[in-house]
């Protein structure tokens, strides 16, 4: 999420009424959690083990619950709580807006487009030319989508993404601020859910298509010209990248990589970055002819065992 203008340090600090170390002036230009993070953006770190990556991230200010010496070309800004005081700046700057129509009175719709009855469209989306929404899809706040798209029944595009801190006796949501964002000339399937970045953008590249009852999950890429078959479930932050194949029941883990041309075969889980170009199957996810392997030879284990 970038800021429109762009922020203050001391501006940012006393918003959540924390101490900070570095030049008042320093400017925040924006705000992202770590896997998504840019510079001049804003990010959190509440754990000692995560401390290292935050200070040498790209983060140009980070919120944190330790006084360390602050990096060259950084600012610290000190909180004892910084997954609150984050999800506090989300909120000021990326505020929940209800909305009283079907279709929102912000939202910008491209000519030749067509919305079927019982679409709700959110506050400031926009919608390109050539578009076709079936019966009863739902588009959240802030979504952006381009020509040519096509989306059926039941789609959900921009929900909230699955992020929780666990507390002592409760799970605390990580607000979502970021956006979905399809591009041109993408199909969705009926039922489907894009959630929205919880701080950026979730991104499906032109030319993709995808199946029925699919799940991506705030912050992912996904690339151009993919193919996703029925109930492919993909975590948070994963990087997908061009004439990628999923076939059905696919399951991506969190913070990985798929190459580009990579094929999955139905009912693979996928717990690593995957190489591209390359055909895979299995849980975890192998490539193919070496997993058929495995299987030949374990059919051959009673056998084995029979004559020891």
């Amino acid at each position: 999420m970038y800021f429109n203008p762009s922020q203050k340090l001391s501006t940012i600090a006393e918003l959540i009424n924390a101490k900070f170390d570095g030049d008042p002036d320093f400017p925040v230009t924006g705000i992202n959690e770590i896997h998504r993070v840019k510079h001049g953006d804003i990010t959190f770190v509440d754990h000692p083990k995560y401390y290292e990556k935050a200070l040498k991230s790209n983060a140009s200010t980070i919120i944190i619950n330790k006084k360390l010496e602050c990096p060259n070309g950084k600012a610290l800004i000190y909180s004892d709580d910084p997954f609150r005081d984050f999800i506090k700046l989300i909120k000021k700057f990326r505020p929940f807006k209800s909305s009283s129509s079907m279709i929102s009175p912000t939202a910008d719709i491209g000519e030749g487009t067509i919305i079927q009855p019982g679409v709700f469209i959110g506050n400031n989306v926009k919608i390109g030319k050539n578009c076709l929404l079936h019966a009863n899809v739902t588009i959240y706040d802030n979504s952006i989508i381009g020509d040519n798209v096509i989306v059926h029944s039941g789609a959900v595009i921009g929900s909230d993404g699955f992020y929780f801190k666990r507390r002592p006796d409760y799970q605390d949501k990580f607000e979502s601020g970021g956006r979905a964002v399809i591009e041109d000339n993408v199909e969705i399937g009926a039922c489907c859910t894009i959630d929205r970045g919880v701080t950026g953008d979730t991104v499906i590249g032109r030319g993709s298509k995808m199946d029925n009852h699919i799940h991506i999950g705030h912050d992912s890429i996904i690339g151009k010209n993919c193919l996703f078959a029925a109930q492919v479930g993909i975590a948070g932050c994963v990087n997908i990248e061009d004439d990628v194949i999923l076939w059905g029941q696919v399951g991506v883990q969190k913070d990985l990589t798929i190459g580009k041309g990579a094929v999955v075969l139905g009912q693979s889980g996928i717990a690593k970055s995957l190489e591209g170009g390359k055909t895979y199957f299995g849980s975890p996810a192998q490539e193919v002819r070496q997993k058929m392997k495995e299987i030949a030879a374990m059919k051959k284990l009673p056998e084995i065992i029979v004559k020891l």
